[in-house]
């Protein structure tokens, strides 16, 4: 019997099949597509897709990947920023009619904890952090070998804490941990830091309206002297986000994705300074932090651990 995965983003939709392993799901085929406005032909599409896949085979559980909020218990999207419209939407209701097998669901940030928990960067560990460090900024944890979803399934909600009183939004507040660790958050910390060069009578490369995280990436390579302070700053915050986690439930190792992968030549340093003045004493040293080892496909597989670790019960 397969597994199917409905990983479910804000741009793209993919459906995916596979089947059981001893060291995780593994993936046979996916396709992806854009992703319709109405909740209603976006799920019809998936379920579709999904059969044609299947080419008959019977289905064991199905897994749905998708961005908070929503609940897990209920099996319903509530109104994710990046799906507007999909509100109330019962999503392991209509992907169990429509492929004939049990349906679970989870946020992105916990899909993607048990999929680098049991194939990634975490494999083995009893407690563990992943940070989505994208779009947004949050946390899947992986707590004494058990995903950890909290009382009312905002566990891990990191992005939410505030840093600092003033500083780039993120998750609709000043100073956020997302404002500073999220692409959106960095790039509007490179307009901030950018004016301030300008004001010093500086000439820095920013800011420049619509530059994202990846150009100011390229520009700190290049040796932007703004563009570096940005990405200290956003390593320092990335450091303290780290350090509370630690204190709070004292994870054995972190695992980072997207940016922090893509650039942990520019965080890697400050982010590690600010963890080791910010946590207990000890903790820098004991705790790892590993970049995501399953780079693009970890969405892919993050559906279908749902869809295994919801069979477990």
């Amino acid at each position: 019997m397969a597994l199917v995965g409905y990983d479910i983003g804000g741009t793209k939709c993919a459906a995916v099949v596979g089947e059981r392993g001893a060291e995780g799901p593994r993936v046979r085929a996916k396709r992806a597509f854009p992703t319709p406005r109405d909740w209603r032909e976006a799920l019809d599409a998936l379920a579709a897709a999904a059969r044609e896949l299947l080419d008959g085979e019977a289905v064991e559980a199905v897994g749905i990947s998708c961005g908070s909020p929503l609940s897990s218990e209920k099996g319903l999207i509530l109104s994710p920023p990046n799906l507007p419209g999909w509100d109330m939407v019962p999503a392991t209701e209509l992907a169990s009619q429509a492929l004939g097998a049990p349906a679970f669901l989870e946020n992105d940030a916990n899909a993607c904890a048990l999929a680098e928990w049991r194939c990634g960067a975490g494999r083995g560990a009893r407690s563990m952090a992943f940070l989505t460090c994208g779009t947004g900024f949050g946390a899947g944890l992986i707590l004494d070998g058990r995903l950890w979803r909290g009382a009312f399934g905002n566990a891990g909600e990191i992005g939410h804490t505030r840093l600092t009183p003033f500083g780039p939004y993120g998750y609709g507040k000043a100073g956020s941990a997302e404002g500073y660790c999220s692409g959106g958050g960095i790039a509007q910390l490179g307009e901030w830091i950018g004016r301030g060069a300008v004001q010093r009578g500086e000439k820095p490369g920013y800011p420049v309206p619509g530059a994202t995280a990846k150009d100011l990436a390229e520009a700190a390579r290049a040796g932007d002297a703004a563009a570096r302070e940005i990405w200290r700053a956003s390593g320092e915050k990335l450091g303290e986000a780290l350090a509370l986690l630690a204190d709070i439930v004292d994870p054995e190792c972190y695992v980072l994705g997207s940016i922090y992968a893509r650039c942990r030549d520019l965080l890697e340093e400050p982010m590690r300074e600010a963890l080791a003045r910010e946590a207990l004493p000890g903790t820098a040293e004991r705790v790892r932090i590993l970049p995501s080892a399953l780079g693009e496909s970890v969405g892919d597989i993050a559906a279908l651990c749902i869809a295994e670790y919801g069979l477990k019960g």
